[in-house]
């Protein structure tokens, strides 16, 4: 939300997939400028901290909200240049409407620097992208239950002939799979740590593809991605309008 420039401001940055190299200029400015930064533990690659060598740094991992606010509030009215450090892309998963809606109520103003989300980098990996014509016309982004979702909406968003990429769900891929309507030899891909250096890609079917990631050792940091987009120039694509 944007606001006069002179009032106590976070800015809210997204760090990216992981390469550091694929922060945004506008995020890289912020972070060598910032007095004051607080991280996303180790979700954020170590080489985006190093880009801010003067700044209090702090690690957000397992820090309550009351006293993230309270730190950031203390630290934005003292007149310092405030960083938080998202990995990936804020609007994504982020957990920052209730960071803001607190820093609202102290009177601190918010602005936020878009990031690439992983499901992007994942793309970029595969060398495809999730909306070839004729193949699927929808991105779905979403996630599994766990221990912080009840219910999912998987079965039903799984019936629309679409992409799907699931955020938040390495501890969960035969949860997942199982709840897919789509026929079982749907193309499915596993990518670990997008755009990292020990990027893994781990390609299969709905019906396979969790067992696969299991014997690959795959727990965390990872992304699922279902659906015909996925096979890139192996999907019976149709040439667009805009190159006919």
């Amino acid at each position: 939300m944007p606001g006069n420039e002179a009032e106590p401001a976070i800015w809210f940055v997204g760090a990216g997939p992981g390469d550091p190299d694929l922060i945004t200029v506008k995020g890289r400015a912020l972070l060598e400028k910032a007095d004051v930064l607080l991280y996303a533990g180790s979700l954020v690659n170590p080489a985006l901290v190093t880009i801010s060598p003067a700044a209090e740094k702090i690690n957000s991992w397992g820090m309550k909200l009351d006293a993230l606010v309270s730190l950031m509030t203390a630290r934005a009215r003292a007149g310092k240049t405030v960083v938080r450090l998202h990995s990936g892309d804020p609007s994504l998963y982020g957990s920052i409407v209730e960071q803001i809606a607190e820093l609202k109520k102290n009177h601190i103003a918010v602005r936020i620097v878009p990031g690439v989300s992983s499901a992007f980098a994942a793309a970029a990996a595969l060398t495809t992208e999730f909306t070839p014509r004729g193949v699927s016309e929808t991105l779905i982004i979403t996630r599994p239950s766990g221990k912080t979702l009840e219910k999912d909406d998987i079965a039903e968003l799984s019936k629309v002939p679409a992409t799907m990429a699931f955020y938040l769900g390495s501890e969960h891929f035969f949860e997942i799979t199982k709840k897919l309507s789509c026929p079982p030899d749907t193309p499915a891909v596993i990518v670990y740590h997008a755009s990292w250096p020990d990027q893994q890609i781990i390609t299969g079917t709905v019906d396979d593809i969790a067992q696969k990631a299991q014997a690959a050792g795959i727990t965390r940091s990872a992304l699922l991605i279902v659906g015909q987009a996925v096979l890139g120039t192996g999907s019976e694509y149709q040439r667009s309008h805009l190159y006919s």
